[in-house]
């Protein structure tokens, strides 16, 4: 099918633009740009861009405005959910000491750990440890990675304990582990202040309820806003990791354009038809089930988010032997349509690809459709070519270290 034969898809952007044209069903993925920005989010971004504001004043609008949509006493803006949890820790390290805040990540000081679950310490494009270790702190791992009982938390928090780390995400163990009511109980009883990242999460609310003290968003991700971080939680905590751009946070630092685009997103979200979403994302699922069904070799069932978000997706258990490819050759295989229909792998390993519904745009249900029909009749026909599981696994290094290769 060509791109200019897609029901109601615009492709005009990608053809002016030179760039590869993408339908998303993988999911709110930094790689691809992480999701369609709303329209309020665009218009306010465009407004503030040619105009000068004082960032403190702009700074506390956004903590006024997160507080309403979160429940937090404070909040504020940073340059992405990874820069939230190195300003938090670094919070929790310095307090609201200047003179401290510059001496890091060099000098930080005895009180400097950060405990978290082994079963925690995942990489989303990075490792999340490191996101802490860049305010200075020091790590300190507790628990096997998939069995985590009270006494081994109890047994690193110390004097020298600065904050307890929590990771929510499909990419941390997904079975024994300490869930956060329990984590943040045992914290807050060694007098322990608790940091939850949250940047792919739908509830605003909920980890703050469980006990955390600090909460990280992405704003760019199911909000729908431009490219930054959300920080709430309590005042004294969100106003000591707002200091540390004094120091570390420098590099981290957000534009005007993130910050008003980023209230505008929460404001729009407070006003969402989430239920109307829910139904368009129902039924873009059913669709693509259909176009699977009586395939050989295929399996496609409706599984919901591993971590408790209101979102359903497509899970396609393929048997390579009866379907002519793996479920990692069909991946690769749907990335080289044009436009690339980017799926979710993670783990197409164990034998099976997700689809995402919650990033689509107008025709982009329909293409996916189609799309799926005719890459897995090609590979009953043997016309599907198996990819290297090697490269696969390493492509999320390989790409940065060949960028700009000759």
């Amino acid at each position: 099918m060509s791109m200019s034969s897609d029901n109601q898809a615009d492709w005009s952007f990608y053809e002016k633009s030179g760039l590869t044209p993408v339908i998303n069903v993988s999911g709110t993925m930094t790689s691809l740009g992480a999701s369609i920005a709303v329209s309020r989010a665009v218009e306010a971004v465009a407004g503030i861009l040619p105009r000068f504001v004082f960032m403190h004043e702009l700074q506390r609008m956004a903590s006024d405005t997160i507080a309403e949509a979160t429940g937090a006493e404070a909040g504020f803006i940073t340059a992405s959910a990874s820069a939230g949890i190195s300003l938090s820790v670094a919070a929790t390290i310095t307090g609201m000491d200047a003179g401290r805040a510059e001496l890091l990540p060099r000098r930080p000081g005895e009180k400097c750990e950060a405990v978290v679950q082994l079963g925690h310490l995942c990489n989303y494009g990075a490792p999340v440890g490191q996101a802490a270790e860049l305010a200075g702190a020091r790590l300190v791992p507790f628990g096997q990675s998939t069995h985590v009982l009270d006494h081994q938390l109890q047994a690193v928090l110390g004097e020298a304990t600065a904050c307890g780390l929590y990771v929510v995400s499909h990419h941390v163990v997904g079975y024994g582990q300490m869930p956060l009511p329990r984590f943040a109980e045992l914290c807050h009883a060694a007098g322990v202040p608790v940091i939850v990242d949250a940047a792919s999460e739908y509830d605003l609310r909920r980890f703050l309820r469980e006990g955390a003290d600090l909460v990280i968003y992405s704003a760019h991700k199911f909000l729908g806003g431009p490219t930054a971080g959300i920080v709430a939680g309590r005042r004294d905590l969100v106003r000591a990791a707002y200091l540390q751009n004094l120091g570390i946070g420098r590099g981290m630092k957000v534009g005007k354009e993130s910050i008003f685009g980023t209230i505008a997103a929460l404001k729009a979200w407070a006003a969402r038809d989430h239920d109307g979403i829910r139904r368009r994302e129902a039924a873009a699922l059913a669709l693509w089930q259909k176009a699977l069904a009586g395939l050989a070799g295929v399996r496609a069932e409706i599984v919901p988010d591993p971590t408790g978000n209101p979102l359903d997706r497509l899970r396609i258990s393929v048997d390579s032997s009866a379907a002519g490819a793996s479920a990692m050759a069909i991946g690769v295989a749907l990335a080289g349509e044009r436009p690339a229909v980017i799926v979710r792998d993670h783990e197409a390993e164990l034998g099976y690809i997700q689809l995402d519904p919650c990033n689509l745009d107008a025709g982009h249900a329909e293409i996916v459709a189609d799309r799926l029909r005719a890459v897995f009749e090609s590979a009953a026909q043997g016309a599907v070519e198996e990819p290297d599981p090697d490269q696969l696994r390493n492509r999320s290094a390989s790409g940065y270290l060949a960028w700009l290769e000759e």
